[in-house]
């Protein structure tokens, strides 16, 4: 067999193990509804997962005043947490991840996601053990920054030429590039749209959990 290409394999989660992309789509959209502010169109609320949830807020309302974050967070939340018991993992995910613990790979995720609300959906998911490090975006700097890539890393000891970042935005793709990681994207998660993603030259762009399974156990 040949040397794997990576040791260690970062994951985004929303979008791309979580099929979660319409459901923060649809709680950005009510939390402006209930503030009375400008609704953002389906392209531009999907367009900002992946980020922190004060940037992508700032980037969702660019019209609202910084002071009135707090309350439009708060709304954000509140119909994030009455509609997350609807998403479920990506059909194949779990095996995936199975299989990649199977060969002695070290897994991680870089998140957009709160601690708190990363840690309750690996809860919610039974996947609190599967991983060796997580980063979310309050305890760092929020992607496109490479610092979730560079922490993870420095960590588990591993050198960021053997890691790959995959992921369903080009946040997660601009990151990789800037950390010196290979990046894949996935058009399956609906963030970004493929010819986004394939014109920051990815490593590859799957279009099912399927392929980006095939192209990866070739690699590890």
């Amino acid at each position: 067999m040949p040397s794997p290409e990576f040791d260690l394999v970062v994951f985004d989660w929303d979008g791309t193990l979580m099929d979660s992309t319409p459901t923060i789509t649809r709680c950005i959209q009510a939390a402006c509804r209930d503030l009375g502010l400008p609704v953002p169109t389906d392209e531009l609320a999907s367009h900002v997962i992946g980020l922190g949830l004060r940037d992508a807020l700032q980037m969702a309302v660019p019209s609202l005043d910084p002071a009135h974050y707090p309350r439009l967070s708060e709304r954000y939340r509140f119909h994030y947490l009455v509609g997350d018991k609807e998403t479920v993992l990506f059909a194949g995910v779990r095996e995936l991840l199975e299989e990649l613990r199977s060969r002695g790979r070290f897994l991680a995720v870089a998140t957009g996601k709160s601690r708190v609300g990363l840690n309750r959906a690996l809860e919610s998911a039974g996947l609190m053990r599967m991983f060796d490090a997580t980063r979310c975006a309050d305890e760092t700097f929020s992607k496109p920054h490479p610092a979730m890539l560079q922490e993870l890393t420095r960590e588990l000891g591993q050198d960021l030429r053997r890691t790959v970042m995959i992921g369903d935005t080009t946040h997660d793709l601009q990151m990789a590039r800037s950390a010196g990681a290979a990046g894949v994207g996935v058009a399956y998660g609906g963030a970004h749209p493929r010819d986004q993603l394939v014109a920051l030259e990815p490593a590859y762009c799957a279009a099912s959990v399927a392929e980006l399974r095939e192209w990866l156990l070739e690699r590890v």
